[in-house]
């Protein structure tokens, strides 16, 4: 019932960008997403449920978002201005994205706790996403990592890869400084392109 799942996790989006999350009420998803209420219990099992699959699908977004911008362009540096550019703007147009990334969930978000809660779904996507979901430091490394995997090619010294995941990570953490302080002149690309030269140099 994939299709299902996504109408009910966009239905449950929509939701929450009109009102607080514990004003969101099970029935009037299951309505916007034209199922029945039980179609909805049976798919995530709570409003819980519902909220932890959201966030992780949100999650899921943003990273492959991070995927894509690693791979728009062929010099490295290129590639961590996308990846940081993302980043910023997807926390800028995301609540939950923003929220997951920077620890900051407001009274309007659902706040499902980072620790895996026990699944008896039969529901392969809701079983993962009963799991523990990331912290925003969890974040940091899995851009990092991902940023050098498609970087790093076959043969890198292993100390060019320690170079390589600080300049990442230097990159995911400038980002991440500009979700909580917008950048003026140059923005979000030119803070990160003049720090990976300053590096570099």
């Amino acid at each position: 019932m994939p299709a299902a799942r996504e109408s009910l996790l966009d239905a449950a989006y929509t939701a929450l960008m009109r009102r607080p999350w514990s004003a969101v009420r099970m029935v009037d998803v299951a309505a916007a997403a034209g199922v029945s209420r039980q179609t909805l219990y049976n798919e995530f099992g709570s409003k819980d449920g519902l909220a932890r699959a959201l966030v992780r699908r949100e999650a899921d977004g943003y990273l492959s978002g991070v995927d894509r911008a690693l791979t728009e362009h062929s010099d490295a540096r290129d590639r961590l201005t996308a990846t940081a550019e993302w980043t910023a703007s997807a926390a800028r147009d995301n609540v939950l994205v923003r929220a997951m990334l920077t620890g900051c969930w407001s009274e309007r978000l659902p706040a499902p706790g980072l620790a895996a809660v026990p699944s008896t779904s039969a529901v392969p996507a809701q079983r993962r996403a009963d799991g523990p979901l990331p912290s925003p430091g969890d974040f940091v490394a899995l851009v990092r990592d991902r940023a050098v995997t498609f970087l790093a090619g076959p043969g890198t010294p292993k100390s060019a890869t320690a170079d390589l995941a600080r300049s990442c990570e230097l990159a995911v953490r400038l980002a991440l400084s500009c979700v909580a302080a917008p950048p003026g002149e140059g923005g979000v690309a030119g803070l990160v392109r003049s720090a990976l030269e300053r590096q570099a140099g």
